[in-house]
């Protein structure tokens, strides 16, 4: 079964073709397009914008990659949400006139869980505590039933936005995280930052407001500072689930994902566990790979949307996705 997935959720207009045959997959073409402001955050409707010119683009460079015409998929797959609402309709607007114009059946699925799926399946993963980590959400999550249940989660702003908010006060290029990061590195004496957790789960936008405050202090100090007291909650949120829940397998997932200091970080305490630890590297970053892979898991365990059921879903949560696949 040859699949086109479609993701565009913030910045990325990803187009990734697989061919998922007797259970081996495939992938025959990944193509991104990412929106990248001249200053500041990311604006809804520019971002939108770039998507709606290169949408067109993508799709017929992902095609020419995999060698193959439209007409040989055999399904169409699309980010459904959580995302910015422009960026969400541009990627079902897509999605949805190649299903009818050309016949293919549709389905949408969830960001998140793509995330999540694309790092099981290349993890060789059975049922990891997932840690999943982006712009708009940071989330401790495992599969329990048929759902992935949250043991903790922020309870304001995601960690990829309290790196991206905080890079911009300081003047840092979009994106804001990878500078942060970089900068972090010459970083020599730690400054004290609100550190806040609440059982199994942590508040960032204190520790965003205080670190903001010290202006004065060197950057990569700050830079430093704040990424060791962000890393530091969700590594002990992380592994206060570990022990509580059991588990033998720990799963990085999301755009922050990226941030090597992260993984260095939560390594170290699945190695204290003797628990495996994965980082799906290249496909932490919004993609349409996962969006794909997700939609054939779907679509191989009988799951159908009608039309009207493929409706944007601007804020759908990861724990609400019923997981009927293996």
């Amino acid at each position: 079964m040859i699949v086109l997935g479609i993701e565009g959720t913030a910045h990325t207009f990803g187009v990734g073709i697989i061919n998922d045959s007797e259970g081996e997959i495939k992938i025959l073409a990944d193509v991104r397009k990412v929106y990248s402001p001249a200053e500041g955050g990311i604006n809804p409707y520019f971002a939108s914008e770039f998507m709606a010119e290169n949408a067109d683009i993508a799709i017929k460079e992902a095609l020419k990659i995999s060698d193959l015409d439209i007409k040989d998929i055999d399904l169409i797959v699309f980010s459904q949400g959580p995302g910015l609402g422009p960026a969400l309709r541009i990627a079902a607007t897509s999605a949805r006139i190649l299903s009818l114009y050309h016949s293919i059946p549709l389905l949408g699925v969830n960001h998140c869980v793509a995330h999540i799926e694309i790092g099981i399946h290349l993890g060789h993963l059975q049922n990891p505590l997932i840690v999943y980590a982006s712009g708009g959400n940071t989330q401790i999550l495992i599969k329990r039933k048929n759902f992935y249940s949250i043991f903790g989660e922020t309870m304001d702003i995601g960690l990829g936005n309290l790196l991206d908010k905080f890079g911009r006060e300081f003047g840092l290029k979009h994106p804001p995280g990878p500078k942060v990061e970089e900068l972090a590195k010459s970083g020599k004496n730690f400054i004290d930052l609100p550190y806040t957790v609440k059982g199994a789960n942590l508040c960032l936008s204190g520790l965003l407001t205080s670190a903001v405050r010290k202006k004065d202090e060197n950057l990569c100090d700050l830079c430093y500072s704040l990424q060791e007291t962000a890393f530091s909650m969700l590594v002990e949120v992380s592994e206060r689930a570990l022990a509580h829940l059991n588990v033998k397998e720990l799963l990085l997932a999301g755009g922050v994902g990226n941030n090597k200091r992260l993984q260095e970080m939560l390594m170290l305490m699945a190695k204290e566990h003797n628990v495996k630890f994965f980082v799906p590297d290249n496909y932490c970053s919004d993609n349409g790979i996962m969006i794909a892979l997700t939609g054939s898991k779907m679509f191989k365990c009988g799951i159908r949307q009608k039309f009207e059921e493929t409706k944007v879903k601007q804020r759908f949560r990861t724990d609400k996705v019923e997981i009927l696949w293996d």
